[in-house]
């Protein structure tokens, strides 16, 4: 068995694991976690639909594919922040980052 996915995929895969980092740039600390979890959300779905649009198709755009990969970027995102962002530091530090108040 191969792995026979377009470029435009394994993009979105690598996207997927920076969506986190995005989240945490342009959130606070103090931020709510259902509000991440929200943004993470509109963030893998809009990457969802934007990679099936950029995939090469031969019978054109499916929607039904864009929303199971925005569902895979979603999940991809929630298991890259719990397994290594958190665990390992990074999402406190890019939270740290535009701290603007004392």
């Amino acid at each position: 068995m191969t792995a026979n996915l377009p470029a435009a995929y394994w993009l979105g895969l690598l996207i997927s694991t920076g969506l986190p980092v995005l989240v945490g740039l342009v959130t606070t600390r103090v931020t709510s976690g259902g509000l991440k979890a929200v943004l993470l959300l509109a963030l893998s779905g809009a990457n969802g639909f934007l990679v099936e649009l950029a995939g090469p198709h031969d019978s054109g755009y499916s929607w039904q594919t864009a929303a199971v990969l925005a569902l895979v970027s979603f999940a991809v995102g929630v298991l890259t922040h719990f397994g290594l962002l958190k665990p390992a530091g990074v999402s406190r530090w890019t939270q740290n980052r535009f701290i603007t108040a004392a």
